[in-house]
């Protein structure tokens, strides 16, 4: 009975801080808001309808959602593992890069192909086409972040560093690529490889506006907590984040499973990455820098970790991010707002993780000594 209430104590935890760091998050913007002369309450309306108030709008939202899910689990899962890792936009942007370069090679048989080769499609069906593409993402994303986690355990690099350095190194490498040896010669204003075939791109869910990569993000952040909560390996990186040094004395191959983990962990954000080219831009450019890895550290930090929880504040943040058109539209306010809103929820919910094992209301009821008499009769 005392196992379960402390159970219920730690979930009541687990969910009431990071709740309540939403709302004094809020409470900051609309002061903000305030300041800037807009209404804040509109501005929540506003947020609101432009995220959720309708299903047309909740496609816009449930469309940005999908890669948050997927960034999001860049850092939750070698987190788990007490790796601290903001890689998530690099690993997006290679994970676009080796989907762009799968793609171009299983479509036309080079990067650049000729005017007759873009008549001329090699014929590979569509599914093994995507397939590659997803391959692609997948092994060019995990390998960049397998790096960090390499760097950390054979050269004791701080992965938080390494792997903030290896986001810039990577948006330098994309943009040196579109910009040179995979430039498609007619993409003036904006330097872009050659487009991905209509014929391969990934497709809409029935009728709608959302891509297939929503079902990508689900599925993956559904494995990914049944990985870490219910097996052996889970068990074991769940081990060697709680103390490394007894995970090395029980004979844990720690090495091993850094680099597993940050494998895992760029190979969900490389996902994102080739939904990215496959589905939303179809060629490799600038514009897959949209920001979706930084804001899926925030999705990771508000989840505490958990990848079910990633998938729900995701839908969440992809409405703020959703809405910040509306609010240049009604309010004449920059796009960029939501980016504030964003920064402000970060810092709430980064100084929320001080707060837990310290409220007195989250905390067991100190047993209270007997009386000494109490003691004495005992004895007697």
């Amino acid at each position: 009975m005392a196992l379960s209430r402390s159970n219920w104590r730690s979930t009541a935890e687990a969910i009431c801080i990071p709740l309540g760091a939403l709302i004094v998050a809020l409470v900051i913007f609309g002061v903000f808001c305030a300041i800037c002369g807009r209404n804040p309450f509109a501005i929540y309306e506003a947020i609101y309808k432009s995220a959720f108030g309708n299903w047309r709008s909740f496609q816009g939202t449930l469309l940005r959602a999908a890669p948050l899910m997927l960034t999001a689990l860049c850092t939750a899962l070698p987190a788990r593992l007490g790796l601290m890792i903001i890689g998530n936009e690099g690993a997006l942007v290679m994970g676009g890069i080796g989907a762009t370069i799968f793609g171009l090679f299983l479509s036309y048989g080079t990067l650049l192909p000729s005017a007759e080769q873009a008549q001329n499609l090699l014929g590979l069906p569509p599914f093994v086409v995507q397939l590659g593409m997803a391959l692609g993402g997948i092994v060019f994303g995990g390998v960049w972040i397998a790096i960090v986690g390499a760097l950390r355990h054979y050269r004791a690099v701080n992965e938080t560093i390494s792997s903030l350095l290896m986001n810039y190194i990577a948006i330098a490498l994309l943009n040196h690529l579109v910009e040179g040896p995979m430039k498609d010669p007619s993409s003036l204003n904006k330097p872009s490889s050659f487009p991905i075939p209509d014929l391969y791109k990934i497709g809409n869910i029935f009728s709608t506006r959302i891509h297939y990569g929503l079902i990508y993000g689900i599925i993956a952040c559904v494995i990914a907590y049944f990985l870490i909560q219910h097996t052996t390996f889970g068990f074991a990186a769940r081990t060697a984040g709680g103390n490394i040094k007894a995970a090395r004395i029980a004979g844990l191959p720690v090495g091993k499973l850094t680099i597993i983990i940050c494998f895992l962990a760029g190979s969900c954000a490389g996902l994102a990455g080739m939904i990215e080219v496959a589905a939303v831009q179809g060629q490799a450019n600038a514009s897959i820098i949209a920001g979706y890895g930084y804001a899926g550290i925030l999705v990771a930090f508000v989840a505490r970790y958990n990848p079910l929880a990633a998938a729900l504040v995701a839908i969440l943040l992809g409405g703020i991010i959703a809405s910040g058109g509306a609010l240049q539209r009604v309010f004449n306010m920059p796009d960029a707002t939501v980016l504030v809103f964003q920064g402000i929820v970060f810092i709430v919910v980064l100084y929320s993780e001080s707060l837990y094992g310290r409220l007195k209301i989250f905390k067991e009821p100190e047993l209270k000594a007997p009386p000494p008499s109490a003691v004495t009769a005992a004895t007697v």
